[in-house]
């Protein structure tokens, strides 16, 4: 029942963002993981498109905030507003109280303000004026942000990324992809076709069942090893943090989820780690030749390619 409601999700996605499942599939895992999405790539290859099909498949309410550097905290929180006819003042939400947020360049903000999601993100709440205010439920921002070595651009603090469940990039279509996409936008854009295939409330219940999904002990362990493996990295300054792991466990557990299994796989570990924990890591600066991005990927794949698997006890039997 739940594979059926993820794939009819993918293929309703699949219809606006051609030729990229492995990427949709990882978008939903974060999303299923009750995490965030941080897509670094350039203008154009559909990130703010994703955002949208995403929100409008499950029929949440969206948000999008167009990050800049005279972007204020609280044009994303909030602010309190003095009623004269009620002699009151009344809160008026930023949007950041949505159920889908998509925070478009968020890099193109200052530190200031980009520390304004750190408690959206962690603990889905922001205090504003001395109160705490929930977020609904759910709640998913999905982060975009050009190359950082791009001309005005913020790097994100180290806080902040930790808290993106993933990173991952949507890259350019393949070349019949590219052809498809002129062709379907060729009299409308196929986002104004989209149909609602899912509830908010389906989607609940997704992210309430992958934590029932079996991890075995073994496979605990070989996730917690590979994050201390990043800790002891000569090339690495600061490794993934114990957030990191619980990112690396939540995510295997979507992931089977959406392969129609009730039990991780230490394949499942592999196939996330690099979008879990890369931009977790803090390279040391003799070792950025490269770009901080490219080096961290090499590092997390060394550690996979150093760190054994577990064995055949860590597959559940069934």
């Amino acid at each position: 029942m739940h594979q059926e409601t993820i794939e009819r999700i993918l293929t309703n996605i699949g219809t606006v963002i051609l030729g990229k499942r492995h990427e949709l599939e990882l978008s939903l895992i974060a999303l299923l993981s009750q995490g965030h999405l941080l897509i670094e790539d350039v203008p154009g290859v559909g990130k703010t498109t994703l955002a949208k099909t995403i929100a409008r498949s499950f029929g949440c309410t969206f948000r999008r905030i167009q990050f800049a550097p005279d972007l204020l905290p609280s044009d994303i929180t909030g602010v309190s507003i003095f009623n004269q006819k009620t002699s009151e003042f009344e809160f008026r939400p930023g949007p950041i109280m949505a159920q889908i947020v998509l925070a478009d360049e968020i890099n193109r903000a200052s530190p200031k303000t980009q520390s304004a999601l750190l408690e959206c993100m962690e603990e889905k709440q922001a205090t504003v004026e001395g109160i705490t205010r929930k977020m609904p439920q759910p709640f998913f921002i999905m982060a975009t942000q050009n190359p950082i070595e791009r001309d005005g651009t913020f790097p994100l603090p180290e806080a902040e990324l930790d808290r993106f469940l993933m990173q991952i990039k949507l890259g350019y279509p393949s070349f019949q992809d590219e052809i498809a996409v002129m062709e379907k936008q060729q009299y409308h854009h196929p986002f104004d076709q989209l149909e609602q295939v899912a509830t908010s409330e389906e989607l609940v219940q997704l992210q309430e069942a992958i934590k029932s999904i079996y991890v075995d002990n073994l496979v605990k362990e070989y996730i917690v090893k590979l994050v201390e493996a990043t800790r002891s990295h000569p090339e690495v300054y600061l490794g993934a943090s114990p957030r990191g792991s619980l990112a690396l466990f939540r995510s295997s557990q979507a992931r089977a989820l959406l392969l129609g299994r009730d039990f991780v796989l230490p394949d499942d570990i592999k196939e996330l780690a690099i979008s879990t924990l890369a931009h977790r890591l803090i390279v040391k600066p003799a070792f950025r030749n490269d770009g901080v991005r490219s080096v961290s990927e090499t590092i997390i794949q060394s550690v996979l390619d150093s760190v054994p698997v577990p064995g055949g006890k860590a597959i559940r039997t069934l």
